[in-house]
């Protein structure tokens, strides 16, 4: 829990890092005639940029890069529901390919590679007996690796039609925050250059809205947190009682 606490206070720092950066920034250079232009180029593509940003996602779930600031690109290129549909899209794309290689074509080897690390190892039966349910609390989680979790799934024995379904209602919460934060990106520009004057109560409206998602996905993952560390003491029960079926253990002594 503590690692946990300390990656979210990383993270936070990151981002308000950042944003003070980019504030500083935007006062001596044009950053947001920068990022206006840029978003225009995106634009300019118009369906095709519907389409293209989808599989860049996709490509960055394979190859396990973070697809943070590419789900905030999405709501700041495309507004809050299409950004989060194309997100979701990519994230769900980039999971179908990951499952389809570890499944069918590079089984053996990343069987090796991924049950060296304990987590992943004590994931792989809970996956194989509760099904969807640690699927769902693992994409649930933001800190989790869910690019990595993708190949995983594809080593049990899971559906693949349901494992992406709960793959996808997973990173639904996540992505939609991203998602809102591109969205807030978008309005910052606007208003930066003069082409939006909201009034204070729109203020409130859209950061208590960021805060609200914040919130809810926050005491999803604690729950998911719990759940999937219950999952692991399970499993580790499990390895024991099959080793030696006359050993009694409790699960209270496994915490």
């Amino acid at each position: 829990m503590v690692k946990i606490r300390r990656a979210i206070i990383v993270q936070l720092s990151g981002l308000l890092i950042f944003a003070i950066a980019l504030f500083f920034l935007s006062r001596k250079f044009p950053v947001a005639d920068l990022l206006a232009t840029i978003q225009q180029h995106v634009m300019h593509w118009g369906v095709w940029s519907a389409v293209c940003y989808p599989l860049l996602y996709a490509c960055c779930n394979v190859l396990l890069l973070p697809g943070g600031v590419l789900s905030i690109g999405a709501g700041f290129f495309f507004g809050l529901w299409w950004g989060f549909l194309i997100a979701l899209l990519g994230n769900v794309g980039g999971a179908a390919i990951s499952f389809f290689i570890s499944r069918w074509i590079g089984r053996e080897w990343l069987k090796r590679k991924l049950l060296r690390n304990r987590t992943l190892n004590a994931l792989e039966p809970a996956v194989d007996r509760e099904g969807w349910k640690i699927i769902l609390l693992s994409q649930l989680h933001p800190l989790f690796p869910t690019s990595l979790l993708n190949y995983l799934y594809g080593l049990t024995r899971i559906r693949f039609r349901v494992c992406m379904l709960w793959v996808a209602i997973g990173q639904a919460p996540g992505l939609f925050l991203y998602s809102y934060l591109g969205t807030l990106g978008q309005l910052g520009l606007n208003l930066a250059r003069g082409r939006t004057h909201p009034r204070a109560v729109e203020y409130f409206i859209w950061l208590g809205g960021f805060a609200s998602a914040a919130l809810v996905l926050a005491l999803l993952g604690q729950i998911a947190l719990r759940l999937l560390q219950q999952a692991e003491r399970d499993a580790a029960v499990d390895r024991v009682k099959k080793a030696d079926p006359t050993i009694s253990i409790s699960q209270d002594s496994m915490v």
